[in-house]
């Protein structure tokens, strides 16, 4: 069987870490990459048989990924955070593969989202496929602030099976990420040189709204479906206004 590592990046994950680790027992290893949490993380990566590494101050969500993937002892590597987990029959389809034998460089597993009580296999969420099971001597992962991604020299599969996301305990903290991302991602968008205008704010306000509820279905998820595809506009908009007002800012310097 093919020898696998499964790396993980942890910033105060308590809560979540023991479950993404038991997911993942299945591998020969298990790294996690600490950025300094001061909460019990690290001792509970250790309780699980992890091997932990500490690697501050942050540099960023490509690079500390790659700290992972370096220190994994085996080429083949599974990459999840802490709020994901490869649910048993995900488990199941990358063991049929380890014994065969893994004929891509990377393969792409759809991610399915738990939010407001449910599975949401509809919106921009689903399905959300992810290169995570990969050979590091082919790929990479890439990217500046924020949205990095595996960039894979050679053919990529696709599994069937979903990785499970745990993404928001709530509203609340939904609120709070898109604060950050959309910080980071209005940063990025601005060093490489995007401009935006009230038109596409409003516009791609708009259309996201519209693609998420009614052509991606959210209209059939309820009440959790108006919600993510109310948020999902709100997140265009705000990091394309942060984009706008950081060009205002600079220029006036």
């Amino acid at each position: 069987m093919v020898p696998l590592s499964a790396v993980v990046i942890t910033h105060n994950e308590e809560a979540m870490l023991p479950d993404a680790l038991a997911s993942v027992a299945f591998c020969d290893e298990i790294v996690v990459v600490d950025s300094g949490s001061s909460d019990r993380t690290r001792h509970i990566a250790v309780a699980a048989g992890a091997r932990v590494i500490l690697n501050e101050p942050w540099p960023g969500f490509a690079a500390q990924r790659n700290v992972a993937v370096d220190a994994a002892r085996h080429d083949w590597v599974i990459a999840l955070d802490a709020d994901e987990r490869v649910a048993a029959p995900l488990r199941e389809e990358i063991q049929g593969l380890r014994r065969k034998g893994l004929d891509c460089a990377g393969y792409r597993i759809p991610r399915v989202a738990f939010y407001l009580g449910r599975w949401v296999r509809a919106t921009d969420w689903y399905p959300d496929p992810q290169v995570r099971l990969f050979d590091r001597t082919r790929a990479r992962w890439e990217g500046a602030h924020v949205h990095e991604s595996v960039h894979v020299r050679g053919r990529v599969g696709r599994l069937r099976c979903d990785m499970e996301h745990h993404p928001y305990a709530d509203i609340s903290d939904h609120m709070k990420k898109i604060d950050r991302y959309t910080t980071l991602w209005a940063q990025q968008a601005y060093e490489q040189g995007r401009r935006t205008s009230v038109f596409e704010m409003t516009g791609n306000c708009f259309w996201t709204f519209l693609r998420n509820y009614v052509l991606k279905r959210g209209i059939l998820l309820g009440s959790a479906g108006f919600t993510i595809s109310t948020l999902n506009s709100y997140y265009t908009y705000t990091k394309l206004a942060k984009l706008q007002e950081l060009v205002r800012t600079r220029t006036a310097r």
